[in-house]
């Protein structure tokens, strides 16, 4: 296959590089400095972590194993056959203004939406047409550590949903590049059970500059958490949206944690929240912490909320982890102000 990467983020340099270490012809599209480092440094991928690899060191790749481009117009001249969208969920609205006025193309390939959150793909649909839109879901954790620099941290896989002509023949493809594909019937099911494993100890993370183990010790952060966990289920159960195990990762047992006593659940739960993210902190703290103006917390819990008020559910929790991560990010708040303080993160969640 021909595939264009928009993005050497840590997933488009995983899935990007898997298939170009199978064979497949891949070009990713930067910012022109990017570029120009990626040309002359290539990808590297530790991939040590699955044994099917029987890898030592790094898998190296370098052009002309993979291209480089700056220009979309001009990598969509090779005519791909999938474009794969990973971008951070922030980053979609100004993909979208480079990428409309090239769809008019019969030439323009279908796209898999690898991002998180339940809002891409419908924004993707309406900007390109629904039947270019192919959504997908990552569930394996990636590390990077810099441009076209990415370490497999937790092998699980990659969910593709199925409605597509190229559906069938993206689950042969990534099969053959080790990436643990599964087709789902029902696209919904599977990317809001994959925001489900999203909200564990993410926010909470990033606020109070803990990590999930640390939370989860505490009785009144947990119950936080099982408090946005029930408000995700309850919409999801509105809108009649199943849930769904994603490969390697048993969401309908979190669901079902959520809902025992927490002398039962807590150990079960805190193992998930810190198994799913490999060794690394989750993403909102990287991004806070990294200086970010942005947080992905607009597209995930945010989304909880907006979905809750259409369906006029009430979604305390996720508003209140939603804002208050907001206030940190965009400065309205210092960043000391949680820091390390659960006791009172608390009594202004109750405030709220």
């Amino acid at each position: 296959m021909k595939i264009l990467s928009l993005g050497a983020g840590a997933i488009g340099t995983y899935i990007g590089g898997s298939l170009a270490l199978a064979g497949h012809q891949v070009t990713f599209v930067e910012q022109p400095q990017i570029v120009e480092l990626l040309n002359a440094q290539g990808l590297t991928l530790d991939l040590k972590v699955d044994p099917r690899r029987k890898a030592q060191t790094r898998f190296a790749l370098k052009p002309p194993q993979v291209a480089f481009s700056a220009s979309l117009a001009e990598a969509l001249q090779a005519q791909p056959d999938v474009l794969l969208f990973a971008l951070k969920s922030f980053d979609t609205p100004a993909a979208l203004q480079t990428l409309k006025p090239l769809a008019d193309s019969d030439h323009f390939p279908p796209v898999l939406c690898l991002q998180n959150g339940v809002e891409n793909e419908p924004a993707l649909a309406a900007a390109l047409g629904a039947q270019r839109v192919i959504p997908g879901t990552v569930t394996s954790a990636i590390g990077r550590s810099g441009p076209g620099s990415v370490t497999l941290e937790k092998l699980r896989g990659v969910g593709i949903a199925a409605g597509h002509p190229l559906a069938p023949a993206l689950i042969q493809v990534f099969q053959q590049a080790l990436l643990n594909p599964r087709l789902y019937p029902r696209a919904a099911d599977m990317k809001w059970s994959k925001l489900l494993t999203n909200l564990l100890a993410n926010p909470a993370s990033a606020i109070l500059n803990m990590n999930a183990a640390q939370i989860y010790a505490h009785p009144g952060l947990y119950q936080l958490e099982i408090d946005q966990l029930r408000e995700c289920l309850a919409v999801m159960r509105a809108q009649e949206i199943g849930l769904t195990d994603l490969p390697g990762t048993p969401v309908r047992a979190l669901a079902l944690a959520a809902l025992l006593p927490p002398r039962l659940s807590r150990p079960l739960l805190a193992r998930a929240a810190g198994a799913g993210r490999g060794a690394k902190m989750p993403s909102f703290h990287i991004d806070l912490y990294a200086g970010r103006k942005q947080s992905e917390v607009t597209f995930l819990h945010g989304a909880v909320v907006r979905f809750g008020e259409k369906l006029n559910l009430p979604t305390p929790v996720n508003r209140f982890l939603t804002q208050t991560l907001l206030d940190l990010t965009e400065g309205r708040l210092p960043l000391d102000t949680y820091d390390h303080q659960p006791e009172k993160f608390l009594q202004a969640a109750r405030a709220a």
